[in-house]
């Protein structure tokens, strides 16, 4: 088992079985350069090369980085090895109403191995039972069936689709609204560590 989980130990709100939530360091860099080149290979949006500068820059910001109206990003890593896999956060957040959005994103070698759903449980667990949030929102692509069954596996319902909304790889993309409340998630998920 990797020290920093013995350190914290298991019953670490942040700490599940196989993933634990940490701040983001500046020695991340590299994991999130090849994640980003990773989806670019695989038919994500297209972007603009970044260099390696770029990336080392993004990650001492948000090593630094202060939680504005809960919006925040961590880092995904394995409680086996300690291997960073991938990143969540919270990023936009409707104070006032009470809901949040959430993103995930998983390295492709990491990818179907539960990573990126017990990472969202603990995202959801903290956003729900301490900061009160009542309803958490995903935006996902049309076509990313992954992502869609992902969230409907932990009990997130269809809230809408926004018709040809995104445009990249020479075409118009829908974006699907999911969405889940507080206490729905409370009937299928603890709200407290287990």
């Amino acid at each position: 088992m990797h020290r920093d989980v013995l350190q914290w130990g298991m019953a670490s709100s942040w700490t599940g079985r196989r993933v634990r939530l940490r701040a983001i360091e500046p020695d991340d860099w590299a994991a999130f350069a090849r994640f980003a080149d990773e989806d670019g290979r695989r038919g994500s949006r297209l972007d603009l090369p970044r260099s390696a500068e770029s990336y080392r820059a993004w990650a001492k910001e948000q090593a630094v980085a202060k939680c504005d109206d809960d919006r925040f990003r961590l880092a995904v890593e394995t409680t086996d090895t300690g291997e960073l896999v991938g990143t969540i956060g919270s990023h936009r957040t409707g104070t006032r109403s009470g809901w949040f959005e959430f993103d995930v994103t998983i390295g492709v070698d990491h990818r179907r191995k539960g990573y990126a759903a017990e990472a969202l449980v603990l995202l959801l667990r903290f956003m729900f039972a301490e900061r009160r949030y009542h309803k958490c929102l995903a935006v996902i692509l049309a076509h990313n069936e992954a992502s869609l069954a992902l969230t409907r596996r932990l009990g997130f319902a269809e809230e809408g689709r926004l018709r040809e909304h995104v445009f990249f790889a020479g075409r118009h993309h829908d974006l699907v609204m999911m969405g889940m409340l507080a206490d729905e998630f409370g009937r299928r998920h603890s709200m407290s560590e287990s």
